[in-house]
């Protein structure tokens, strides 16, 4: 006979290895950005920054799936290292407008070397990879859907 909490193990439960996953990855995350003198969300907002250029908040926040409440200390921490601007939108000046500031894109370059070391930690082939990446990514999708 089947026990009724069965489903409610850990070995039968998704959200549990993705969470380990998750901590793990950030765990060896921490030393590599330490070096960039970034957090792993901070190194986030800059990723997306390298990608876009220049942004506002409201934007960030709904590609980052990012709360305004984490997001404006944020960037508020990264324009205070001197890596984002903020200013008055020229269109609507209710909103600020972010972007990269010069020691901002500099620091690309030094981050160019983070997706190997993380890499060779996650250890997955290229296949492996892609196939995570799209699982994921459809696991993201299925929970933004509005009812469920």
């Amino acid at each position: 006979m089947e026990n009724k909490y069965e489903s409610l193990t850990l070995k039968n439960q998704l959200c549990f290895p993705i969470y380990l996953c998750s901590k793990e990855i950030i765990r060896k995350y921490t030393p590599i950005l330490d070096e960039l003198d970034l957090t792993y969300t901070q190194y986030i907002v800059m990723m997306y920054f390298w990608e876009v250029g220049k942004s506002n908040l409201k934007d960030i926040g709904k590609t980052l799936l990012l709360d305004p409440s984490t997001l404006t200390p944020l960037v508020k921490k990264l324009e205070k290292k001197g890596y984002i601007t903020r200013v008055r939108s020229t269109i609507d000046e209710r909103n600020l407008d972010i972007e990269l500031t010069d020691k901002g894109r500099d620091l690309r370059d030094q981050a160019l070397t983070v997706p190997e070391k993380i890499e060779k930690c996650i250890d997955l082939t290229e296949e492996e990879s892609k196939i995570l990446y799209k699982l994921m990514y459809k696991i993201i999708t299925n929970t933004q859907k509005e009812g469920k």
